[in-house]
């Protein structure tokens, strides 16, 4: 490894998970299973991923710790708030994501990690009734609270850094408002004085990782870190932010499949997207305020790929459509369906259809882990801010709208960032073109 401005990874990292349902409970229950040599990390790239460094007789794919100094699994340790009291045990088996057979054995490190109380607001997803709630009258409660626990979490599990990562419910959406989420003076005083309608939950976790020195993350499509106001918050702490919701089935799919149509410079009628899934997730996004959440952060895929002003003739008026439905029998078992109307040479009409029989959190699993560890290493490397070089492993990238700057969603060009943001970091210089 070449000597670079990275701070080493020393001590222990403690990973923060904002829910301790399907999706937490696969990451952690693998994370520990993987340390204790019972499990494989598959998917994570963190853990698989070579980058080529060097050319000619000079060129070699080294793995991602062997180019910057990554935190090792052995020194993550665990903590969770969730509305629900079960322990990751409990929540794991009622997940049912899992075998028994793969939970059993780290029993004893999964009854440990008891979820503290949420901050909560039911009308942000009325299908969920837990009772391990806050007993917080503001928003600026809240935030207090969840200080207090990111403080003594710290303390007792003796962490030298920490990561929030959201992997809870997606909230109803919540339009961007300028007099409330432009400024950080604003959303401040929206806190204190109890604006609901503008300040959701997720934006007090946000706020209060960031100000006690943590990066934070948001796993859902929640309108958390793509505010200024939070913008400014983690420009002054001089932290990372990563945001938002994992891209993991269709939109992964999606993101590497639309390439392919603009690069053979096809043209596109319409792409129906459509989904069935029965966990948690699929209850609250049965709800239709909360659905449209989600809805805004898949369609946002197609049209910085597809462009039509850069290609009129293949990519004006296209329709794209998106469909999630909650069927429980399914469970963690989400099925995709992509119906892809296409047009190729004079005109004539022809169709792609992808069906993906996915696991939601198996897929999702790998990218906590990757996005908890590339952003602690952000951290240590004094790159603060939005990190657009994440944007590989989330479906609506973080990007400065107020400047007119659009979201990097080409899977490829993603890739391509990533890499080279780790190049950078190990002492290398970036040396692929984003085109």
């Amino acid at each position: 490894m070449r000597n670079t401005n990275v701070k080493p990874a020393e001590g222990r990292l403690g990973i923060m998970v904002v829910g301790n349902g399907a999706v937490a409970t696969t990451f952690m229950t693998g994370v520990l299973m993987a340390r204790r040599g019972l499990a494989k990390p598959i998917g994570a790239m963190t853990q698989y991923d070579r980058i080529r460094v060097g050319r000619g007789d000079e060129k070699k794919y080294l793995k991602y710790n062997e180019l910057v100094p990554l935190a090792s699994l052995d020194d993550i340790v665990f903590g969770c708030w969730d509305v629900y009291p079960q322990n990751a045990y409990q929540s794991a088996m009622y997940a049912e994501v899992l075998k028994a057979k793969d939970i059993e054995p780290i029993r004893d490190e999964l009854e440990q990690i008891v979820p503290m109380k949420a901050a909560f607001d039911r009308n942000y997803a009325k299908r969920l009734n837990g009772e391990n709630v806050k007993d917080c009258k503001t928003r600026w409660e809240m935030v207090e609270a969840l200080r207090d626990d990111i403080r003594r979490f710290r303390d007792e599990k003796k962490c030298s850094r920490i990561v929030v990562l959201w992997a809870a419910s997606t909230e109803i959406y919540v339009p961007v408002d300028e007099k409330v989420h432009y400024q950080l003076s604003d959303l401040e005083k929206a806190m204190r004085t109890d604006d609901r309608e503008h300040i959701a939950p997720s934006m007090c976790y946000a706020y209060a990782a960031l100000s006690e020195g943590c990066p934070f993350i948001m796993g859902a499509p929640n309108t958390t870190v793509d505010i200024p106001a939070i913008w400014q918050l983690a420009e002054q702490q001089q932290l990372p932010i990563a945001g938002k919701d994992f891209k993991t089935g269709q939109t992964l799919v999606k993101s590497g499949f639309a390439p392919i149509i603009s690069t053979r410079c096809l043209g596109l009628d319409g792409w129906f997207s459509t989904n069935i899934l029965g966990n948690r997730d699929g209850l609250v996004l049965d709800e239709p305020a909360n659905f449209r959440t989600k809805e805004v952060s898949k369609l946002s895929t197609l049209e910085t790929i597809l462009k039509p002003d850069d290609q009129p003739d293949l990519y004006t008026d296209y329709y794209h459509k998106v469909r999630i439905n909650y069927y429980p029998p399914r469970n963690d078992n989400k099925e995709s369906w992509d119906n892809i109307d296409i047009f190729g040479w004079m005109n004539y009409p022809m169709q792609v259809k992808i069906n993906f029989l996915c696991r939601d959190s198996i897929l999702a699993a790998p990218v906590c882990l990757d996005l908890c560890l590339l952003s602690d290493l952000a951290a240590r490397a004094g790159r603060w801010g939005i990190q657009r070089w994440l944007s590989f492993f989330l479906k609506s990238p973080m990007h400065d709208y107020t400047k007119g700057e659009e979201a990097v969603n080409n899977l490829y060009q993603q890739h391509t960032m990533l890499k080279n943001a780790i190049r950078e970091m190990g002492g290398y210089d970036a040396d692929e073109e984003l085109d």
